[in-house]
């Protein structure tokens, strides 16, 4: 994939930007940081209105721990995308990363209303009103991702811990021991309903 993207490079602004775009983003998932940014920086150059070039840029500038710059690619995907998902996703992760739980949560239920079975933004909400300390809606929002994806013995746990600190422990043994079912080597879990057993 590499060596046919670079073929691409020669030709004019609008083709190499794409190309340009999609080799940031394998190097990007190669963990190859600097070839990331490299073409992320040709993508942009080549073509300042492209969304995915600019959410790259903003992929590369976030692992390098400025989550402030990356908003600002983010935002300027979106200016010129208001439909780029991914730039909004990464918008909604930086704010969380930078404490900013209100931007945040304004993105993942803007993501919500356009994309409302994905199970990431499903989690991201839930995660953000975890982080408000309002666990009626963590458990709201968790309740619906384990509708989209009703295997996964993390979320599971996760609603067994919500429901415990919330004093319900009916529903918290009702999930503990659906995620236990699911992935019984997970040593909270046990740990957990060894202690329910005992009391």
């Amino acid at each position: 994939a590499l060596e046919t993207l670079k073929m691409f490079e020669k030709k004019d602004s609008r083709v190499k930007s794409a190309a340009a775009t999609n080799l940031s983003f394998l190097y990007y998932l190669g963990n190859e940081l600097e070839q990331a940014t490299n073409y992320a920086d040709l993508a942009v150059n080549s073509d300042r209105y492209n969304p995915a070039a600019l959410t790259n840029k903003g992929n590369t500038v976030f692992a390098n721990g400025d989550c402030e710059k990356a908003a600002e690619f983010y935002k300027e995907a979106l200016r010129n995308d208001s439909l780029c998902t991914e730039a909004l996703y990464n918008l909604g992760l930086a704010y969380k990363k930078l404490n900013r739980i209100d931007e945040a949560l304004d993105c993942f239920l803007k993501l919500h209303a356009i994309l409302p079975n994905s199970a990431q933004v499903l989690y991201q909400l839930a995660s953000i009103y975890h982080i408000m300390e309002d666990p009626n809606q963590a458990i709201e929002w968790l309740l619906q991702l384990i509708s989209v994806v009703p295997t996964d013995p993390h979320v599971l746990s996760k609603l067994g811990n919500l429901y415990d600190t919330e004093g319900d422990k009916s529903q918290a043994f009702h999930y503990y021991c659906e995620s236990y079912r699911y992935f019984p080597s997970n040593i909270e879990v046990i740990e957990w309903l060894g202690a329910y057993y005992i009391d």
